[in-house]
């Protein structure tokens, strides 16, 4: 059978179709088939390439075909004139043979398009990504693509319809055989990897703050500002409610359109520890500060001990507010109303669940005979809401060092078809 893929109607056709097409056969007509990308896999190869995931086809189609294809899935679009010109930039497997080594990691930084490749030269490019530095993922379904698969730093296979030597090749199978499915993968992980961060920013001051306060106590000979089982209160209330909060944020906005973190970028970056330590610091000075004010003030050790655990948790509070998406909230409140506070859900219900915690253990008796606490009054809690003023200038000096909600994790920056 003779397959014919039309674009528009052609003038030629109406005349062939009353003349012999050879001596013993008789025209019977043109069948034109058409297999478009799925609509979803259009938008998420835009998706990618906006987030700096560079997307690469290599097929064993024509070259013609090829270029095709990518042109409509916008493979390698960009913003300038010359990136959106028809002439889309492709290599075919015998333009590849005749390069060296050193010719293809060359080529294959700027060519996006790779048609009618044989077998080892899918592992071949593969391997020339990584040696330009890349994260390679690949996809693929058939026996020819398990060398390839087996090499790329995720191996995707498709679930659906692919062999079975390729599925064991593969890191992971694609179930749906849907490239949209790829890029949402993506937009799950860098929110987790940011949330990560974001708690590690979060939970290190405190510990830094109260670990600094028992050893130089334990140095001088002091009073401890805080005891042991204190020190566990305040554990249990900045991981059970204000970081846990952080865990359960959703994409941030803007996510998906940050550049790829180097790979070897380390989770605890010398920026993060400047400001761990800033904050740190800041904490050490507000549990002395409110502990050695209360102690002259009352004379009565336990009442200065409260002071000193308030004052520290209510500073955190808007540390919290600083380092998630309750910031950009109540920036945009005045334009979306209360809408704009929905992402912040978990923050939002983290600071009213640790004000009300924080009550019942400074202002109850139960609590105070267990941990070792005295109640305040009026004058007392608003000195220890000071620190929350104070930490305003410290937050932001900590986003200054280290700009951890504009850290995005590294993505998948190959993809072959």
């Amino acid at each position: 059978m003779l397959a014919f893929a039309i674009g528009q109607a052609d003038p030629a056709l109406d005349q062939l179709e009353h003349h012999h097409v050879a001596a013993d056969l008789d025209f019977l007509g043109l069948q034109g088939m058409l297999d478009p990308p799925r609509p979803e896999a259009i938008k998420a190869m835009a998706a990618c390439q906006a987030a700096g995931i560079r997307v690469k086809m290599i097929t064993g189609d024509h070259l013609e075909t090829a270029q095709a294809i990518a042109r409509h899935m916008g493979i390698g679009a960009g913003t300038d004139a010359a990136d959106r010109s028809d002439e889309l930039p492709a290599v075919d497997g015998r333009q590849l043979a005749a390069l060296a080594p050193d010719a293809i990691a060359a080529l294959v930084d700027r060519v996006n398009v790779f048609a009618r490749v044989a077998p080892a030269q899918k592992l071949q490019l593969v391997q020339a990504l990584q040696a330009n530095g890349e994260v390679v993922g690949m996809t693929g379904d058939g026996v020819n693509d398990a060398p390839a698969l087996n090499q790329a730093d995720i191996g995707i296979a498709m679930g659906e319809d692919g062999t079975e030597v390729a599925r064991h090749a593969a890191d992971m199978l694609l179930t749906d055989n849907n490239f949209a499915t790829i890029e949402a993968a993506v937009e799950e992980g860098r929110p987790v990897y940011l949330n990560l961060r974001k708690t590690l920013a979060f939970v290190l001051p405190v510990n830094g703050g109260a670990s600094m306060t028992i050893l130089l106590s334990a140095v001088l000979g002091a009073p401890l500002p805080i005891t042991a089982l204190q020190v566990l209160w305040l554990n249990m209330i900045t991981s059970l409610t204000m970081s846990i909060a952080l865990a359960f944020e959703p994409i941030a906005p803007q996510l998906m359109q940050q550049p790829p973190r180097p790979p070897a970028q380390p989770l605890l970056t010398g920026s993060l520890v400047r400001r761990v330590l800033v904050v740190s610091l800041f904490n050490w000075l507000v549990i002395y500060g409110l502990f050695f004010w209360g102690q002259q003030r009352s004379g009565d050790l336990a009442l200065a001990r409260t002071m000193a655990i308030q004052g520290l948790v209510l500073a955190h509070l808007v540390y919290l507010a600083s380092i998630s998406q309750l910031r950009s909230g109540l920036v945009a409140l005045p334009r979306k109303g209360w809408r704009a506070l929905g992402r912040a859900l978990a923050a939002l219900l983290a600071i009213a669940a640790t004000v009300l915690v924080q009550a019942l253990f400074s202002q109850t008796q139960a609590m105070n005979s267990f941990f070792s606490t005295a109640p305040m009054n009026l004058r007392q809690l608003l000195i220890c809401a000071l620190p929350m003023l104070l930490m305003l200038p410290v937050a932001w000096l900590g986003e200054r060092l280290d700009p951890t909600t504009g850290t995005s994790p590294p993505a998948i920056s190959s993809h072959s078809l």
